[in-house]
């Protein structure tokens, strides 16, 4: 059965076309029906048509295969239908990172408490998501997992709050962190390991329209064997990090460059080696003078 729902993730919506109740599930359950027009007219506003369908897999007909694609254009390769729902999230990062040119998109967790935000830009297995979920538990509110959305020549960061996705333990981990917050079904054995969605924080979802002033930027990097390691950032080195993780700077050129710049000259940075997130949480509430 085929099925069609607009996305409201301020500031972006989305028309999706599915016929993976995989999808519609989880659409539902992590995003929920204040997000979720499940019944929208023709004339109903999207930015962006996606869709994410199951068709036979070529030379294995008994089994589905999954398949994303924007305006006819497919980014990825077919996936297993029981990655479906993982598809789609990561298809929706793809149209914002590949189109989006009117703020400068970092590759970043950011999270904000008393209007000051912090950047977590990172390489994936750093241990970024976790780190956004242990803020999320002591009451900041996320405006990305993955795509810092910053007004140019500003520290201004606009929300784009979607489910944070988790990977392998951390799955675990944070779901007792986070017990009240609903997440979708597992996609195993992705690149990324198994994978699910957690839903943002009641905060969360109340502030998606509210912007936040950035204060911070924090390199977050997880080993075992460290309980925690800080280490300052020199203005060059800030910028370096933030640089690396930005997509749209070829695009944007010199007002991305002079962007990431100015948040480099302008807030604290750190590199963060830890095997215990709520330090990276305390450190950062004690520095920025937030209200614990």
């Amino acid at each position: 059965m085929m099925h069609e729902v607009i996305l409201n993730t301020v500031p972006f919506s989305f028309r999706v076309t599915t016929n993976s109740t995989l999808v519609i599930n989880n659409l539902q359950r992590v995003y929920g029906s204040a997000n979720l027009n499940t019944a929208p007219t023709e004339n109903d506003f999207a930015h962006y048509s996606v869709s994410l369908l199951l068709q036979r897999k070529v030379g294995r007909p008994w089994k589905q295969q999954a398949r994303f694609k924007c305006d006819d254009l497919e980014p990825f390769l077919p996936m297993d239908a029981d990655k479906s729902y993982a598809m789609l999230e990561w298809g929706l990062n793809w149209v914002i990172a590949a189109h989006e040119v009117s703020h400068v998109i970092v590759h970043a967790g950011v999270l904000a408490k008393d209007n000051k935000a912090i950047l977590l830009p990172a390489h994936p297995g750093s241990g970024k998501s976790t780190t956004s979920c242990a803020f999320m538990k002591h009451g900041w509110r996320l405006l990305s997992d993955e795509l810092a959305l910053i007004t140019p020549n500003t520290l201004t960061v606009t929300p784009f709050v979607r489910p944070v996705c988790l990977k392998n333990a951390s799955v675990d981990i944070v779901s007792e962190w986070l017990p009240e917050q609903a997440k979708s079904d597992i996609a195993p054995n992705t690149h990324k390991g198994d994978v699910a969605h957690l839903a943002p924080t009641e905060i969360s979802w109340r502030e998606k329209g509210c912007t936040a002033s950035l204060s911070a930027v924090v390199l977050p990097s997880y080993r075992a064997d460290t309980y925690c390691e800080i280490q300052p950032l020199t203005h060059r080195q800030a910028f370096n990090q933030i640089y690396e993780h930005c997509f749209n700077i070829g695009i944007l050129g010199a007002q991305g460059f002079s962007t990431l710049a100015g948040i480099a000259d302008k807030v604290i940075a750190y590199h963060i080696t830890f095997n215990e997130a709520d330090e990276i949480v305390s450190f950062i509430e004690e520095t920025l003078a937030i209200a614990t």
